[in-house]
């Protein structure tokens, strides 16, 4: 039993190890997956949080506006001179009268203990003024972290043409080592020469060279990725080539957003600018211990207390709440500007994209047709070449040419591709 517990533990394991390697051989990534992992793994993305909790703490605070607020002091003063009744008891006939006075030195401990019943609705536009702060910084986040995007189009495109690159040099690897071959075997017939062979060779070697700086250029991309998006990533990843299908729809770049947000925000202090102008109304309560105490006659310490109403009305913000009206209508106005400028470029470059757009797939018209000539052409100097009639330079000339036009392709199909992602950028579709 203990050997047949010990053999299915051991089949279990190797086949939970052989799932993971499966599972890591079989990874892939989207460009669209990409956009989500770089954007959650941005170091700016917990800036959303903070900007949360502080508006939570602001509002917070204002609503403590609705509570009854106290005020602590103490007090102790000496003066030069003090109240004195100004006549003569004795001169009037009062003997035996001491009429008191206050001492230089008076001493006071109060506590003041205010309750707001109508601010005018100042502390709701307070609040209001708080959230559209809060939103504004929002959508300013939206913008930096959208901006996470164009990177990862630059870089994703990038492995996709080294991929692309890579493959390409190694079936060009595989018809140069085949032809290299065929060449040694014409040199055995007598057909061809060493210099044949060494122009082949020497083009085996560009081509096993160039595939050297193309991985180390892929590598580079993926680990740039990597990073970008906080995974790792192996070797064996395959990344999707998206299909070549042009943007469509308006114009959803989180920049409106934020030009709204900022509208909404100015807007909210008219809310604070009407507020200013009505009065305050609340009771306080006042009580106290000094020397002297409500009783200036008395000058002993005492208790007192004294209660009532209290309103309160600042006239002078009528006389600037034109002035701070229109500073709003301007400052709205600058915001109003500024989202018809960034339209206007916007609508500039996609006009540079969809012009680049119809460039590429009027140019990959023409690649399929050029490649099948060239083709053509290099067949017909290889048959040339069997027959002892064109030189190994000729033939290699041929097959570079065939191999040009095959990667004026891929990077026409990659720069295609490209252009359409970076309109998809521009307008955020």
């Amino acid at each position: 039993m203990n050997q047949l517990r010990q053999v299915m533990i051991a089949r279990t394991f190797i086949f939970v190890v052989a799932f993971f390697a499966c599972r890591c051989c079989l990874a892939q990534f989207s460009i669209e997956d990409c956009y989500r992992k770089a954007q959650a793994n941005y170091p700016l993305i917990r800036q959303y949080d903070l900007i949360e909790k502080t508006k939570e703490y602001n509002l917070s605070n204002v609503a403590k506006g609705y509570l009854p607020q106290m005020t602590f002091s103490a007090q102790a003063t000496y003066q030069s001179d003090v109240t004195k009744i100004p006549f003569d008891a004795e001169q009037l006939g009062f003997s035996g009268i001491e009429i008191p006075t206050v001492s230089k030195d008076q001493y006071k401990v109060t506590l003041d203990v205010s309750q707001n019943i109508w601010d005018g609705g100042n502390i709701r536009s307070q609040k209001e003024a708080i959230r559209t702060r809060a939103e504004v910084e929002q959508r300013n986040m939206d913008v930096n972290i959208y901006a996470v995007n164009d990177r990862v189009n630059q870089i994703y495109f990038g492995i996709l043409l080294a991929e692309a690159q890579i493959e390409q040099n190694r079936l060009l690897q595989d018809e140069l080592q085949r032809n290299c071959d065929k060449v040694m075997s014409y040199m055995r017939n007598g057909i061809a020469n060493q210099s044949d062979y060494d122009a082949l060779k020497v083009d085996l070697l560009k081509a096993k060279q160039n595939e050297s700086q193309l991985v180390h250029t892929r590598r580079a991309y993926v680990a740039m990725l990597a990073r970008l998006i906080g995974e790792e990533i192996s070797e064996q990843t395959t990344f999707v080539k998206p299909q070549a299908v042009r943007s469509l729809g308006g114009n959803n770049r989180p920049e409106l957003s934020f030009y709204e947000a900022q509208i909404r925000d100015i807007q909210a202090n008219d809310d604070r600018i009407a507020a200013g102008l009505m009065p305050r109304l609340g009771v306080f309560v006042t009580g106290g211990y000094g020397k002297p105490g409500l009783d200036m006659l008395e000058n002993d310490f005492r208790l007192y207390y004294m209660a009532g109403v209290k309103l309160s009305w600042n006239i002078g913000n009528f006389y600037t709440r034109k002035n701070d009206l229109r500073k709003n209508k301007v400052n709205i106005r600058s915001v109003e500007v500024q989202r018809n400028t960034f339209l206007f470029n916007t609508s500039l470059d996609v006009i540079q994209k969809n012009t680049a757009i119809d460039k590429y797939f009027d140019q990959l018209k023409y690649d399929d047709e050029i490649i099948a000539l060239r083709n053509s052409v290099k067949r017909a100097s290889e048959t040339k070449m069997a027959n002892g009639t064109l030189s190994g330079t000729e033939l290699t000339r041929d097959i570079n040419a065939e191999q040009s036009a095959i990667q004026d392709k891929i990077l026409h199909e990659i720069e295609l591709l490209m252009a359409i992602y970076n309109l998809k950028y521009v307008v955020n579709n």
